[in-house]
Order: C-alpha cells, then structure tokens, then sequence
C-alpha cells in the first residue's frame, strides 16, 4: 500500500507532520532553556495530538484506497481479509 503525496489528504498530513516537526524543537529548545515544566508538557501534548492525527489521517487514506482497489481488483476474500487485518494493526497501534 504505497500513498500518493500529491493527494490533497497527504498535502495536509504533510504540513501538520511539519508542525509537530516545529512543536518538537520548541520542546527541546523550552527543555534546555529550564522553561516551567508545565509549558513544556502543554508543548509536548500539542504535538502528541499532532502526530497522531497525521497517523490517523494516513490511514484513513489509506483505508479509502485500499478499499477501493480491493472492490475492483478482483482479490480473492482471503487476500482482502489480509490487508484488512494489517489496516486494523495499523489503526491499533495509533489507539
């Protein structure tokens, strides 16, 4: 299952993964700085959140495609039960 980065749902993905990038520096930065311990925990809350609704927001794309290439791919049901028990470990290991 390979996702497509020019898909306008990847697009946002990407630019939210690029936030979290920037939350997390700023959690080092506050962390060498001695910020109030507080702050800190917020910050690192707020790109926890981040990261997991890129994680969820890939795999629903990837869900939406996988589904629709099995409808059309003519897979046997014991192909598609396969992908759909490796989408559900991936959704798991987000939960």
């Amino acid at each position: 299952m390979e996702l497509d980065p020019a898909g306008a749902e990847l697009k946002s993905v990407l630019n939210r993964l690029r936030r979290a990038q920037g939350q997390l520096a700023g959690v080092i930065r506050m962390i060498e700085e001695g910020r109030d311990c507080e702050e800190v925990v917020t910050q690192l809350a707020a790109a926890s959140r981040a990261l997991d609704r890129a994680g969820f927001a890939i795999i629903a794309t990837g869900l939406q495609q996988c589904l629709t290439d099995l409808e059309g791919s003519g897979r046997s049901a014991e192909d598609r039960d396969e992908m759909r028990a490796r989408l559900e470990k991936l959704f798991l290991s987000l939960a």
